[in-house]
């Protein structure tokens, strides 16, 4: 029996197709890239991985792209294999790390190449499930790092979704790794099924008579919405008032309550359901509104299980965080089988959702996108309220990508016969958007790799620059850049082909007419003077250059003319009389008021024809020039029609008399412009002039004219083609030289002393080598200068929490004087900001102020709160003091952000010497964070 076979003989599945192609493939001893859709069950050619490791006495890594799915991986391998042989390292946790088989965030082993750990002696597989996290802004260059960091001889077994560029991103994995082979399936084990709810009516999106690939959008569906807006008040359009909505003549809204909802899911056999609702607090609504309802999705027996379940997750809750943390209503929803899910939520609440869903004690989840990033939970169907979601800067329609991963959830193998997607309908959702999500399966996989501070110092301390250099040449990043310059060569080299015709065209045509082409002089940079303009493409230089300066100078003159007409508007007063000649109107005018805006002088006048009202710089093409003046009576009635018809009588009666003309007076040319008047000359003297100007000879030309400028245009296509190619070659190795100069700067490389160009890295860049944070460089700048190492545990957490911390709104600028009045923190919060400056002139200086390149400012709005917790203060009270600057804290992301400051400490620890006050100040800190709440989620 082969390895595979008895792989297979121990599951309690046949394989699909699409496995046992992938399985085969890693038996070979090959690589192997696996794109199928969520819940199709690759996760399966990982665990194959596994076996053969364990197998054959080797070790393999199982890395995925959250602690949460580490977590419930290594619980499902410890199932099948055992505690002695499955470890876990996910930065906060480290059990049985030795063991021939460790689950671990991608991270962490990305940490353990660049410090060349023993660990990865004898590795034999890695597997990196969610592959397509390489695509992540933030954290994607960590799986390239990977993938291009481990030994040739290891095994990479890659798991993503599917990607419309599969083969793309397997050409890349081959190229940098060797033989990987690319499997692709389509195919999804629990067919699904696409619907949208209209009213209280459950629709299927797609015409069961079309076939799959032309699927068209059920007639019946838009028939029926159709139906709803001529007449909302029957039945196919019953709406449902809000509780805001009660008044007489409020419109309804277009979507039932969630109550509602979720019993026409039950009667339609729809549960259990996931609810994706974009925001914390549209999910903690959503609970509230079922809580309030009567809604009760469990039988007795039921709660029964559902008590065991949660009392077994909040073992490790103190008695006196309950009510802080909302447990009495949470447990309340839980045993009426729904529940929320966010990351706002305990780690511990959100696991004991996920296990009640798994187990089917909860019917309904109400949660964020996280819920999609992976976590095996689900469900029968998939219901999305709404098709815009906020990224943190805008509200953005969802991709298809986002759509096929949301409701990918949708189907349990072995459970359901088939899944359902529901999009719920409103007003401004038309059916076939919903079909351009539902029918695009896929989306494409870009790279979002770019060298760090980080990266580059470990990557010279393994590689020297010039291996750095060869390494980021591999990258998808370059590879992507790569393709996109073949098809961007081709272009170029289609172009000059054709400007090679179009020349040899024109040298047959200006010889038949006589001239010379001027070809000889036009490829040549040193021409100067004349010389440019030697021949026919050096007259059609001539021509052009006019132009060009004839264009500036027309847009010179009208901004200087709108200036003046400004300038002379705003200095109007009342009774002065001017002329108009406008689009709209035209005559002479009276002003009534001056104008009040001096940058946007719009006084009011009268026209002689009655009209009234305010004028502006496009009512006039010259400056307004004062052809008179009116005395207005103080009492003259200037609102009403009788009063203006008197003044307009008045103004015709006095005499003055509109100048013939547009009106206004001329605003001065200056003369011609001389450089203009040179280039005329140049012109009129040329040796084709006189031809071109010659009845008998110009038809000769116009072929000429037409291949000259067919000529330009491809110059043009030509030189921006070049310039595109030059850039997107250079991009990654300029910000690697951008890197390489801020690191040499602030002495974190030095020259290797070889004479050759060549840098090493120094003592205080080993310390920035172990730092993995977005503020890398500033955390270890602080460290450097030593204004952190007189600090007490609780002052340096929360010192450290600014490097961490981001605030949910802009609070920057003031945390420093909201701190409590610790005199030796503020002052170590205060020099923090001073090198933090100082740090972003140097990045800026060296990258032309990019972006990219700049470390975020120091958020201290977590220092209370954190240095509220290092000091024993209870759950509580640290929420209280978090959210004293008006910004409320969520239980979840009160941990959360404990969290991350405790891994930032371990690394800080593991930077410098151990015998350092800082390497003491952070360990403490680190104990005195690991507990309560914050202790229970570590373990």
């Amino acid at each position: 029996m082969t390895t595979l076979e008895s792989f297979a003989a121990g599951l309690s599945f046949p394989l699909d197709p699409f496995q046992r192609d992938a399985c085969a493939v890693l038996a070979d001893g090959r690589g192997v890239l696996v794109c199928a859709p969520t819940g199709a069950g690759k996760t399966v050619v990982g665990e194959f991985a596994v076996f053969l490791a364990l197998a054959s006495g080797g070790k393999c890594f199982y890395t995925t792209p959250i602690k949460a799915l580490s977590n419930q991986k290594y619980h499902d391998l410890v199932a099948v294999h055992g505690a002695d042989s499955v470890g876990l390292l996910t930065g906060d946790n480290a059990v049985n790390s030795a063991a021939p088989v460790v689950v671990m965030t991608t991270e962490v082993l990305r940490n353990m190449i660049y410090a060349d750990s023993s660990a990865l002696d004898g590795l034999s597989h890695v597997v990196m499930d969610e592959v397509h996290f390489l695509a992540d802004r933030f954290r994607g260059a960590v799986w390239e790092e990977v993938i291009l960091g481990l030994d040739p001889s290891v095994a990479v077994v890659s798991l993503s979704a599917t990607v419309s560029n599969a083969e793309e991103f397997g050409d890349w994995i081959t190229t940098v790794r060797g033989d990987t082979e690319v499997i692709v399936s389509e195919h999804r084990p629990t067919p699904l099924h696409q619907h949208m709810l209209v009213g209280s009516r459950l629709f299927e999106l797609f015409d069961r008579r079309t076939t799959e690939g032309r699927r068209q959008v059920n007639p019946e569906l838009t028939r029926y919405i159709k139906q709803r807006a001529l007449d909302p008040s029957e039945e196919p359009g019953r709406g449902y008032r809000g509780r805001g909505d009660r008044g007489r003549g409020r419109p309804r809204s277009a979507t039932m309550p969630r109550p509602r909802l979720i019993r026409l899911l039950a009667d339609e056999g729809l549960l259990p359901a996931i609810m994706f609702i974009f925001s914390r607090k549209g999910c903690e609504g959503a609970f509230s509104q079922c809580l309030r309802s009567d809604l009760n999705l469990l039988e007795p027996d039921e709660m029964a299980r559902v008590d065991e379940i949660v009392e077994r997750h909040l073992a490790e809750l103190a008695p006196g965080d309950a009510d802080v943390l909302g447990v009495d209503q949470w447990w309340a929803g839980l045993r009426r089988g729904f529940a929320a899910h966010h990351a706002g939520m305990l780690p511990m609440f959100r696991q004991a959702v996920e296990e009640l869903f798994v187990q089917g004690l909860t019917k309904v989840v109400f949660a964020t996108e996280t819920l999609a990033l992976g976590i095996n939970m689900p469900a029968r169907s998939v219901v999305l309220e709404r098709l815009v979601k906020y990224n943190g800067e805008a509200h953005v329609d969802l991709t298809p990508g986002e759509y096929t991963q949301l409701t990918g959830r949708a189907g349990r193998r072995g459970i359901d016969v088939e899944g359902n997607a529901v999009v719920v309908w409103t007003p401004e959702l038309i059916p076939e958007r919903v079909a351009g999500l539902a029918g695009a399966r896929t989306f494409p996989l870009r790279s979002s790799f770019a060298p760090e501070y980080n990266m580059v110092l470990n990557l010279i301390d393994r590689l020297g620059v010039e291996g750095a250099r060869d390494l980021l040449r591999r990258s998808f990043a370059q590879f992507q850049t790569d393709r996109t310059l073949v098809g961007q060569a081709r272009q170029l080299d289609q172009a000059r082909r054709r400007l090679r015709g179009v020349d040899q065209e024109l040298i047959v045509v200006a010889e038949k007419a006589g001239l010379d082409p001027g070809l000889a002089l036009d490829d040549t940079e040193a021409r100067d003077g004349e010389q440019r303009y030697e021949g026919f493409l050096g007259y059609l230089d001539l021509r052009e250059e006019i132009r060009h300066c004839e264009r500036e100078l027309r847009f010179v003159r009208r901004v200087a003319t709108e200036e003046a007409v400004a300038e002379d508007l705003a200095a109007l007063k009342r009774g002065q009389v001017i002329a108009v000649s406008s689009r709209r109107h035209r005559g002479l005018a009276l002003v009534l008021e001056a104008a009040t805006v001096a940058a946007d002088p719009r006084p009011l006048v009268l026209v002689d024809d009655g009209w009234a009202g305010r004028v502006g710089t496009d009512d006039f093409v010259n400056p307004p020039e004062v052809l008179g003046h009116l005395r207005i009576p103080r009492d003259a009635d200037t609102r009403s029609g009788r009063g203006r018809r008197r003044l307009a009588e008045a103004l015709e009666a006095s005499g003055i008399t509109r100048p013939v003309g547009r009106g206004g007076k001329r605003k001065k040319d200056g003369g011609t412009d001389p450089e203009l008047a040179r280039l005329r000359a140049a012109l009129r003297a040329h040796p084709v002039h006189a031809v071109a100007g010659s009845g008998s000879q110009r038809s000769k030309l116009d072929k000429l004219f037409r291949l000259g400028e067919q000529r330009n245009r491809l110059v043009r296509e030509t030189v921006s083609l070049e310039r595109s190619i030059s850039e997107r070659k250079s991009r990654l190795e300029a910000d690697f030289d951008v890197v390489v100069a801020v690191l040499l700067e602030l002495g974190y490389l030095e020259p290797d002393g070889t004479g050759h160009g060549g840098v090493q890295v120094t003592p205080t860049g080993g310390v920035l080598r172990r730092i993995y944070a977005e503020t890398d460089l500033l955390v270890a700048e602080c460290i450097r200068a030593g204004i952190w190492d007189r600090l007490e545990p609780a002052e340096l957490a929360a010192v450290v929490s600014a490097m961490v911390y981001q605030s949910r709104r802009d609070t920057y600028g003031d945390g420093v004087d909201s701190m409590p009045g610790n005199q030796r923190l503020r002052e170590a919060l205060s020099d923090t900001l001073r090198v933090w400056r100082a740090t972003n002139e140097v990045q800026a200086r060296h990258s032309g102020g990019s972006e990219s390149l700049t470390t975020p400012e120091p958020d201290t709005g977590f220092c209370a709160a954190i240095t509220a917790w290092s000091m024993g203060r209870p759950l509580h009270e640290a929420l209280t003091v978090a959210s004293a600057g008006g910004q409320l804290l969520s239980p979840g992301d009160f941990v959360r952000w404990n969290r991350q400051v405790i891994d930032l400490l371990e690394q800080i620890r593991n930077s410098v010497d151990r015998e350092q006050p800082l390497a003491g100040a952070a360990r403490r800190a680190v104990k005195s964070l690991r507990r309560g709440v914050v202790a229970a989620e570590l373990e």
